[in-house]
């Protein structure tokens, strides 16, 4: 097929591939030889192909041209190769770089909720006391609510330890997605955005997941706004709720493994995402935005972390001046969904005077602890370390102990708990920590405590996890 064609046949038309075309017959020609040239040639059937050249001049005895030999080698395979590793290490550098920052971030928020228990507790318990009509409750409940908040971004952080979440609820997505557009904070989002039209498609037969909805609703309320400030003329958002099977694994933004997922889009036709800042949107407090004016800037951090917290996978597809499409993949379980209950009243998790003794190294989480378990007509006790615990041990008991995780120096929540049990073997406990739920955490429950509470401390969580396990035989 090759023979009497001219090679200038087989360059692609376009300047690049010209000049490519040039700079290999002058450094032929300059040279004599030369090894490995890479450059793409018109495969027979018009695809363009990656090609590896050696080639030499042929000349007589007197040094006159007499014509070239060349070797022409089809890279496509090795480049692919190639491309794949690259790919590959960007996202291994990707992980490694979210896991560094994300524990450093864990450390700070441990140190954060402690800070915080008393500024969302005390007002919490100073709310119940008050009579209705107090001059003093628009001011506590300020101080409760900028509590809350500081809570919620806290918990942002710990998101991105990929430890943040405790996801062993049964819930459905379309629920998830349901209760956001019902929200005051997509009412908000509205405000802001009135040329902004939304379009959802949920999927009456959706499969049911594992999951946390709390950082789902947190996942889908931070693409929705992101979709909604990348078009400031207005546009539109589409939702799209579906069952997807992959029956082989599928190459994107993550490499998604096949099987069963329930997947989220979140499509709109705005600015788009350049292809330099797609590798980086899912860093902490990288943003095209004006700081200060669009949240705190982990918003895609937290989708990110919430994301792979639940086991699931993250695709892009992004076009300048076109608009970007986000897809989350989340496995899905077969088990049936639940209703949990709601609302429930204070009385319901009061005490009858039994026993609890507070282990924490904080004095201030020790006062807010004692504090809420008295107003719910507890006995209470306090140690400061597991070592103060077990000496009280030795000649005293509890009905319960609230066992803090992080306590330092000395023994943690688990070593401690591990000696009480050589004492006590049937002693009753649950585990609180400012941190996340963690691998020791899930060992002591395994020993026996019960449930993990995390700090900041409300009644309501605490006074329940205390009932709960009281009531556990």
């Amino acid at each position: 097929e090759l023979i009497g064609k001219a090679m200038t046949e087989f360059i692609p038309l376009g300047d690049i591939h010209k000049k490519r075309g040039i700079d290999f017959m002058t450094r032929l020609f300059e040279e004599g030889f030369f090894k490995y040239f890479e450059i793409q040639y018109l495969h027979g059937d018009g695809h363009l192909i990656d090609v590896e050249i050696s080639a030499a001049l042929i000349k007589d005895n007197e040094g006159n041209l007499t014509g070239a030999v060349l070797i022409y080698r089809d890279i496509a395979e090795r480049k692919r190769a190639e491309e794949e590793k690259t790919k590959l290490e960007t996202q291994l550098s990707r992980s490694e770089k979210m896991e560094t920052i994300g524990l450093l971030a864990g450390g700070v928020a441990h140190d954060l909720n402690n800070m915080l228990g008393a500024i969302v507790g005390y007002p919490e318990l100073l709310l119940i006391d008050l009579p209705p009509d107090s001059p003093l409750r628009p001011a506590i409940k300020a101080i409760k609510d900028s509590g809350d908040r500081a809570a919620a971004i806290v918990q942002d952080l710990l998101t991105l330890t990929r430890r943040g979440v405790s996801v062993n609820e049964i819930i459905n997505l379309n629920t998830v997605v349901q209760k956001y557009f019902a929200s005051r904070e997509w009412e908000k989002l509205k405000e802001f955005n009135p040329d902004v039209i939304v379009q959802k498609h949920l999927n009456s037969s959706l499969l049911n997941m594992v999951g946390s909805p709390v950082h789902l609703s947190k996942a889908i309320a931070n693409l929705v706004s992101n979709a909604a400030e990348a078009m400031p003329r207005g546009g539109n958002i589409e939702i799209i709720v579906e069952n997807r099977y992959l029956d082989t694994p599928l190459k994107g933004y993550d490499n998604i493994a096949e099987g069963d997922y329930v997947v989220l889009y979140v499509s709109d036709n705005g600015i788009g995402i350049a292809e330099e800042d797609q590798q980086r949107i899912f860093e902490p407090f990288y943003t095209k935005k004006v700081m200060g004016r669009s949240g705190t800037g982990l918003g895609m951090s937290v989708v990110w972390g919430t994301v792979k917290d639940h086991g699931g996978y993250i695709d892009i597809v992004s076009q300048q001046d076109k608009g970007t499409t986000i897809t989350l993949y989340f496995p899905t379980t077969r088990e049936e969904f639940k209703e949990k209950e709601k609302n429930i009243p204070l009385e319901n998790y009061r005490g009858r005077g039994e026993k609890i003794l507070v282990i924490d190294d904080i004095e201030a989480q020790r006062d807010i602890a004692r504090a809420i378990l008295t107003k719910l007509q507890y006995r209470v006790d306090t140690v400061a370390s597991g070592e103060e615990a077990i000496a009280y041990l030795k000649t005293g008991s509890a009905d319960l102990l609230v066992i803090d995780m992080i306590m330092d120096p000395g023994m943690d929540g688990l070593e401690t708990y591990q000696k009480i049990l050589e004492l006590h073997p049937h002693q009753k406990a649950i585990i609180a920590s400012g941190y996340s739920e963690t691998e020791r955490v899930r060992q002591a429950q395994a020993l026996g405590a019960g449930a993990y509470v995390k700090k900041p401390y409300t009644i309501e969580k605490l006074g329940q996890a205390v009932k709960n396990e009281l009531r556990r035989e």
